[in-house]
């Protein structure tokens, strides 16, 4: 009987520990978080002080560059201050001025400026050929053309304004010869610009009368 008693006697005790155990068990976590909460609202806390204090200096900041900065904008600066650009390079072209001079005898190539005072370069028909009759060809013009157009690209000239010319005047011909219009093609292939083509034959106006009489040149 005695043991039986016992026997009942424990059962309810561990009945007891386990509720105790149990109660142990949900009190732990709900103090551990009790424990966190106040360190995670010390954090936020700081975090918003923080924040507010990058407010609160930032527009003093802006507000002390804007006083710094109106003077500098009001006064120019130095020149020693200012910065120092380099110059841009640019591919200039620089022109000249071709005078053709073609008769029937001879054609002379003369390269200027464009004011015409200073002289590039002057060739002829006639140091291209030996015999004299063929001075005025187109072959002793075009060989001309080309020797004077080398040595004006040498010269760094990229373009040339050209001006015919014939003798003209009160008793020569009107019209160019032969060696005008193959000068001009032998400078337009050698890789110039070609700006404007004149003719500058000088006209007469009254003045001398012209040879050949009254009834006129006997042709």
């Amino acid at each position: 009987m005695l043991e039986k008693e016992e026997t009942k006697q424990k059962k309810p005790r561990k009945k007891q520990d386990k509720e105790a155990e149990s109660k142990a068990e949900a009190e732990k976590p709900k103090s551990g978080k009790k424990e966190e909460l106040p360190e995670q609202e010390n954090v936020a806390e700081a975090a918003e002080s923080k924040h507010k204090k990058a407010k609160t200096e930032e527009p003093s900041k802006t507000e002390e560059a804007k006083v710094e900065d109106k003077p500098a904008e009001a006064l120019p600066a130095p020149p020693e201050a200012r910065p120092t650009e380099e110059p841009r390079r640019r591919d200039k072209e620089l022109w000249g001025v071709l005078h053709i001079y073609s008769s029937k005898n001879n054609t002379i190539l003369h390269v200027t400026d464009l004011t015409g005072c200073e002289t590039l370069s002057v060739k002829s028909g006639g140091m291209m050929v030996k015999a004299q009759r063929e001075e005025a060809s187109p072959y002793a013009a075009m060989q001309a053309a080309l020797r004077i157009a080398e040595e004006i690209k040498d010269k760094g000239i990229t373009g040339l304004h050209i001006k015919v010319r014939a003798p003209g005047g009160h008793n020569g011909p009107r019209y160019p010869g032969k060696g005008a219009q193959s000068a001009i093609r032998a400078i337009s292939r050698s890789g110039l610009v070609i700006g404007r083509i004149e003719d500058v034959t000088p006209m007469p106006y009254g003045g001398c009368r012209p040879k050949g009489g009254k009834r006129g040149r006997r042709v």
